[in-house]
């Protein structure tokens, strides 16, 4: 795995749950890889979550293989997570389209709304009045359970609420499509607070 991440030119790394895989740990240490330890945030499936409000004009929408929003909806974690915080930043509207752009050059789109990839994938947006995506993220079900991940806010329209409006979202669709455990890892502090007023409590899982 190790070999093929080198190949791809992406970060050689690991997510598991320590209690699924109490034995990983030493064999990822002894291949000198290092192990952080990362919040596990899971959504109690008793509990209900609210929809939160959005600025005006803004609406939420579940993104198809063909929604002519997907190309920056996926583009939009790129620019989200390469300005970290959740202070107001500079990417906005003009970088979102070069960045979309790049993925529909090098195939990621293709790759992600093509039949196989899309399949028990839900990616949603939520859309500025002339569609364009300010904030999205999207969960991958498997027998159940699910991660919310890749949850971002286009710098410029940050502190409008667009993430949890997102973040629950997703948690409710994924209950309203058979999901029965819901669980974000690695939220910052001040999000796992609003999260465990939604029912979302901690637990520990190395990374």
């Amino acid at each position: 795995m190790r070999a093929r991440q080198r190949e791809l030119g992406v970060p050689e790394a690991f997510e598991w749950l320590a209690d699924a895989a109490p034995a990983l740990r030493a064999r990822v240490e002894a291949a000198d890889l290092p192990v952080d330890e990362r919040p596990l945030i899971v959504l109690d499936p008793h509990h209900p979550v609210p929809p939160q409000p959005l600025p005006d004009g803004v609406t939420l929408r579940v993104l198809t293989a063909d929604d002519p929003a997907l190309p920056k909806a996926l583009a939009l974690p790129r620019l989200a997570f390469a300005e970290p915080s959740t202070a107001v930043g500079l990417a906005g509207p003009a970088e979102l389209s070069a960045a979309a752009e790049e993925l529909a050059a090098d195939g990621t789109v293709e790759v992600w709304s093509g039949p196989r990839s899309a399949r028990n994938k839900a990616l949603i947006a939520a859309l500025a009045p002339d569609g364009t995506p300010l904030a999205a993220g999207h969960y991958h079900p498997a027998g159940g359970t699910t991660e919310i991940v890749g949850v971002g806010t286009l710098p410029t329209a940050r502190r409008e609420g667009l993430a949890a409006a997102i973040t629950a979202a997703l948690a409710v669709h994924a209950r309203n499509h058979g999901v029965l455990t819901v669980f974000l890892a690695d939220a910052e502090d001040t999000v796992a607070r609003i999260l465990h007023v939604w029912g979302f409590g901690l637990r520990t899982s190395p990374f």
